[in-house]
C-alpha cells in the first residue's frame, strides 16, 4: 500500500477512526464544514480495511483507545505493509505513554483530547502541506500557495531526500515517515553536538512534560537500522549515555 499527496484543487480524503460516536459525527461534520472528503470507521478493523480497499486517504485521524485493534496496532499495521499515510493519534489527557507509544509505531503527529478544534484543524493542515512537498510544482500552480520542498542531506553516501521522504543508504531505498523525516532532518541540523532525550522530545515530537522516558532509544534503534552499516555498532548515530545522541555524520 502507498500515499500520494492530494491533486491540487482537490478535497483531500481524512479517515476518522473514533469509537465514540458523538466525537466521531462533530468531526465528521467540522471537517466537511473545511471542504474536506471524509469517512468514518468506528474500529481498528475497519480502518485497516478502508485504508487498503478504498482510494487512498491524504490524512487518518486516529484515536488510540477502539474496540478490538487499538489505534497502535493500526498504525504499525500500515505501516510495515508500506502504507506511509499521514497519522495524527488522538490521545487520552496527560497520558505521555500513549504519546510515545503511537509515535514509535509510525504516527506523526497527536493531539490530547478534549482538544480544540482548531487546533486539530491546524495539525491536519501541517501534516497536509508537508505531504504536498512532494507534488511536482509546476509555474503558476503553485507559486505563493506551497513551501519550497527542503533540501536533501548527504553523508558518508548516504542521501535523504526530504521532500521525497525518501533515504538512501547501502544500496537500498526506504520510505521514511513524517516524523521519521523530522527526526533526520533535526539531526542533520545540529551535526556533532550532544543533543539531550528531553531536546528531542520537545523538539520533534512536541512532548513537553517532565519525563525521564527511554522510549524515544527503540525509535532511534529503527533508524540505526536504515542508515548504519552494522546497526549493533553504531558510528553515525551514536548514544551517549545518560544524556541523549550525537550525530556525526563523517562517522567515528
Amino acid at each position: 500500500m502507498s500515499t500520494t499527496a492530494p491533486a491540487l484543487n482537490t478535497p483531500s480524503r481524512i479517515l476518522v477512526v473514533e469509537d465514540e460516536l458523538h466525537l466521531a459525527e462533530g468531526l465528521l461534520f467540522n471537517l466537511q464544514a473545511e471542504g474536506y472528503e471524509v469517512e468514518l470507521a468506528h474500529d481498528g478493523e475497519t480502518a485497516l480495511t478502508l485504508l487498503t480497499e478504498r482510494p487512498p486517504f491524504d490524512a487518518v485521524l486516529l484515536d488510540v483507545m477502539l474496540p478490538g485493534i487499538n489505534g497502535f496496532a493500526v498504525t504499525a499495521a500500515l505501516r510495515s505493509a508500506g502504507n506511509f499515510v499521514p497519522v495524527l493519534m488522538l490521545t487520552a489527557r496527560g497520558r505521555t505513554e500513549d504519546v510515545l507509544g503511537g509515535l514509535q509505531a509510525g504516527a506523526d503527529d497527536y493531539l490530547a483530547k478534549p482538544f480544540d478544534l482548531n487546533i486539530l484543524l491546524a495539525r491536519l493542515h501541517v501534516l497536509l502541506r508537508r505531504m504536498q512537498w512532494q507534488r511536482p510544482h509546476t509555474e503558476g500552480e503553485s507559486a505563493g500557495k506551497l513551501e519550497e520542498p527542503p533540501p536533501t542531506f548527504e553523508f558518508s553516501g548516504r542521501v535523504i531526500d526530504f521532500s521525497q521522504l525518501e533515504l538512501e543508504a547501502k544500496g537500498q531505498r526506504t520510505r521514511l515517515t513524517l516524523m521519521e523525516a523530522d527526526f533526520l532532518r533535526y539531526l542533520s541540523e545540529h551535526p556533532l553536538r550532544i543533543i539531550p532525550r528531553k531536546e528531542l522530545l520537545e523538539q520533534v515530537w512536541r512532548v513537553h512534560e517532565d519525563t525521564d522516558t527511554r522510549a524515544i532509544d527503540n525509535f532511534v534503534v529503527r533508524l540505526r537500522r536504515y542508515i548504519e552499516d552494522e546497526p549493533a555498532n553504531p558510528v553515525y548515530l551514536k548514544t551517549v549515555r545518560g544524556v541523549g545522541y550525537r550525530f556525526l555524520p563523517n562517522g567515528e
